[in-house]
C-alpha cells in the first residue's frame, strides 16, 4: 500500500473504536481516583488509618506536595506542567492508535494523569500548588513502610506497565506486530 492508496473501510472503524477504548478507560480511571478522594477527605482525618486484609493495607489521608515518595516537594507546578504535557501527547498519539493494549494503557495513564492534575490545580495550598490526596497505604499505617498511593497514582503504574510488556511482545501503537531479529 502507498502512500497514495485510499485507506481501508476497517481502518477508521478500528482506529474509531481503540481511541473510544483509550477514553472510556481513562473517564473510568479519572472518576474512580476523584470519587475515592473526596470519599477519603469526607471520612478521614490524619492519623485515622482504617486496617484491611489483615493490616496489608491502611487507608490513610496523606496529602503529597511532591512526586512519588514524596521527593522534589515544592515542585508541585512542575509537576503539574508535566501532566499537562503528558495527557497532550497521548491525544496526538491517539490518531495513530490501533491497539488494544496500548488504548487501554494510554487510557490508564490519561485517567491517572487527569486525576492527579487535578488535584494539583484545584486542591490546597491553591492554583498549581495543590496536594495530591494520597490513601492506600501498604505494610502499615501512614506510609510507614511503602510511599502512600491513590487510585491515579495505580492506573499510572498499570498502564505504563501494560505499554512496557506491550512493547516487549513488539506491538506497536499501531497495532503492527514486529519480531526481533537475531
Amino acid at each position: 500500500m502507498t502512500s497514495s492508496d485510499p485507506v481501508p473501510p476497517a481502518e477508521p472503524t478500528a482506529r474509531r473504536r481503540r481511541v473510544g477504548l483509550l477514553a472510556g478507560v481513562a473517564l473510568v480511571a479519572a472518576a474512580a481516583d476523584i470519587v475515592s478522594k473526596v470519599l477519603v477527605v469526607a471520612h478521614l482525618t490524619p492519623g485515622d488509618s482504617p486496617r484491611f486484609l489483615g493490616g496489608l493495607v491502611y487507608f490513610s489521608l496523606i496529602r503529597n506536595p511532591g512526586a512519588a515518595f514524596g521527593i522534589a516537594s515544592g515542585m508541585t507546578f512542575v509537576f503539574a506542567i508535566i501532566a499537562a504535557v503528558a495527557i497532550v501527547a497521548i491525544a496526538r498519539m491517539a490518531s495513530r492508535l490501533r491497539s488494544v493494549a496500548w488504548a487501554v494503557g494510554l487510557g490508564l495513564l490519561l485517567g491517572g494523569t487527569t486525576g492527579n492534575l487535578g488535584d494539583r490545580l484545584f486542591r490546597a495550598p491553591g492554583f498549581l500548588r495543590g496536594h495530591v490526596v494520597d490513601f492506600v497505604s501498604v505494610f502499615g499505617p501512614d506510609a510507614r513502610y511503602f510511599p502512600a498511593f491513590n487510585l491515579a497514582d495505580a492506573a499510572i503504574t498499570v498502564g505504563v506497565a501494560i505499554l512496557v510488556v506491550a512493547t516487549l511482545f513488539g506491538v506497536d501503537l499501531d497495532g503492527h506486530r514486529h519480531r526481533k531479529r537475531d
